[in-house]
């Protein structure tokens, strides 16, 4: 994959930071998941751009973005960019690291906020607590260590299918370029690189004061705790729904975009007009 040949870059206080923006009409910003970039959620840039703006960026650390060199926050990036660009309110849709980003935003900068989609995510306080996930995680931590890349893809890869799959039961395209996107971030890194994410805390006290409209969306095949959490969020949001993808785990953005994209049009085509 290449970069798009229409990447813009947000001068933000500290490094440049990568977006895409396509597309007129009212603002949907689509938030990557960990460790790949903008580029994962191509299926739903093309789909969206006839009718919407689509801005997609690359969050601090990963794809095309600058490192972070001082303590940061995502929610505040992704606030700072859509200010910018004046293009709030806005509705944020994420998968993963991604969705955990939008219902951050939405806490902490609930004025350019327009709608969330948290797809295979809740808050950024999740944990996973299922054993086969943790086992995953564990063996990446393990393989970067002891600095194994091919280690830590072979674990990271293992949540494109899920538990109740192998690789041999997806199309070898979604691997391949979930690998491409991932190594791009991992080459931006040392092994000695301080972390300077600040976490959101006291995000499920706050959840109940969510005032806009949210979705989750969620593989069938994903982690089931992952599932429930995701679900928790849209039964605490008030007119909160959420929405079951068969036959796919937590890339079903990738994996069944068209099913994916259905569930996220008929959504948008539900909102109030701005």
């Amino acid at each position: 994959m290449n970069p798009a040949m229409d990447i813009r870059f947000f001068p933000s206080s500290d490094g440049d930071l990568a977006y895409l923006d396509t597309g007129s009409g009212d603002p949907v910003v689509l938030l990557h998941s960990g460790w790949v970039d903008h580029r994962s959620l191509d299926a739903q840039t093309k789909a969206l751009a006839s009718d919407y703006r689509v801005i997609a960026p690359d969050t601090r650390g990963h794809g095309f973005s600058a490192n972070a060199t001082r303590p940061f926050r995502w929610a505040d990036d992704l606030a700072d960019l859509l200010r910018h660009l004046d293009a709030g309110p806005a509705v944020l849709v994420g998968v993963s690291m991604g969705g955990a980003i939008a219902t951050d935003t939405v806490l902490e900068h609930p004025d350019v906020v327009r709608a969330v989609v948290a797809c295979s995510a809740a808050t950024s306080e999740y944990q996973y607590t299922d054993p086969w996930a943790r086992e995953i995680q564990a063996a990446s931590a393990r393989a970067l260590g002891a600095g194994d890349i091919e280690g830590w893809l072979t674990a990271f890869l293992r949540f494109v299918p899920g538990e109740s799959r192998t690789l041999d039961d997806i199309d070898p395209e979604i691997p391949r370029r979930v690998r491409e996107m991932a190594l791009h971030t991992l080459s931006k890194h040392t092994p000695d690189e301080k972390d300077h994410l600040v976490p959101v805390t006291g995000t499920w006290e706050r959840v109940p004061g969510i005032r806009v409209p949210l979705l989750t969306v969620n593989g069938a095949l994903d982690a089931p705790d992952l599932i429930a959490e995701a679900e928790r969020l849209a039964r605490t949001v008030a007119g909160g729904r959420s929405v079951t993808i068969e036959k796919t785990a937590h890339y079903a953005h990738m994996e069944r975009p068209e099913a994916f994209n259905a569930v996220l049009t008929d959504f948008l085509r539900s909102l109030p007009a701005r």
